[in-house]
């Protein structure tokens, strides 16, 4: 049985692993009771056209239009501020920044491969470990989601990565195993960096 080779690469989510995504806490934000919270989450971050807009399927408008169908008039402007400004409250996670560009300065490739819309960057450009990203693909714009190996093929083909030197890590098992179809290695994130440093180690 071949051997692992050595990981050169650490390709990352970023929702619940290097940024925050609650929609639930987003929601809070917008509204005055848990109540209406729950309502706003339902019809925008809890909906499965949610996973539409990732894909790149339907648009930001459409996305708009379909939670308000959701929602009583009433919550209307508490849907647009939030669809507006819901980005800004998506916090980095200071460990796994950490790590990661402690990683490019030791010498490994940097990647971020996520299920997101095409506005990423208002996330991206407040994560600390953004300037230090050798490349990046995004669902929306690829039209390819996670946990498709298609879209981990695409990041390799793309930066001229060998799958075998990668080591992909998510919080969704599912991604994890797709990541593993397409020949990379995975790691399971459950919120400690520490581990994940110490995998990273040990697999390199």
């Amino acid at each position: 049985m071949l051997m692992d080779k050595p990981i050169a690469n650490v390709v990352f989510d970023m929702g619940g692993v290097l940024m925050n995504f609650d929609g639930p806490y987003f929601a809070g934000l917008f509204t005055n009771t848990p109540a209406d919270a729950a309502l706003l989450n339902g019809a925008l971050f809890g909906s499965t056209t949610w996973s539409l807009l990732d894909s790149g399927t339907i648009s930001h408008e459409t996305m708009a239009r379909v939670a308000a169908a959701h929602l009583p008039e009433r919550l209307h402007p508490n849907l647009e501020a939030c669809i507006a400004h819901w980005p800004e409250h998506s916090a980095p996670f200071e460990g796994t920044n950490e790590l990661a560009i402690r990683l490019k300065k030791q010498g490994y490739g940097i990647y971020l491969l996520s299920n997101a819309s095409t506005r990423i960057l208002e996330q991206l450009n407040h994560m600390p470990a953004m300037p230090y990203l050798d490349g990046r693909v995004i669902s929306a714009i690829e039209r390819l989601m996670k946990p498709d190996p298609a879209i981990f093929r695409l990041l390799c083909k793309r930066y001229a990565l060998d799958p075998a030197t990668c080591l992909f890590v998510d919080d969704n098992t599912d991604n994890c195993a797709g990541a593993r179809t397409a020949g990379m290695q995975a790691f399971h994130f459950t919120g400690d960096a520490h581990a994940l440093e110490t995998e990273i180690t040990r697999l390199s």
